[in-house]
């Protein structure tokens, strides 16, 4: 397993993690004000996804860049 396809499953498993989070803590709030820290279930796999989509979003023009100085040179 590449690189890329590594990165590509993880955001797949983060994303399921986070919409567990999110559904965690709705659960929580029906039962009144939930602590501070339920939150961070939600948070920490929304900021590593947020980490992992820019990067797919971004090497599409990195592959671009490489190939277009490979053919220059």
């Amino acid at each position: 397993m590449n690189w890329n396809a590594l990165i590509r499953q993880t955001h797949r498993w983060l994303s399921i993690l986070f919409t567990a989070g999110v559904i965690g803590y709705m659960i929580v709030m029906t039962k009144g004000q939930p602590p501070g820290w339920v939150g961070l279930f939600a948070l920490v796999p929304l900021i590593l996804l947020l980490v992992s989509g820019l990067y797919m979003f971004v090497l599409p023009y990195v592959a671009k860049g490489r190939s277009g100085r490979r053919a220059q040179g």
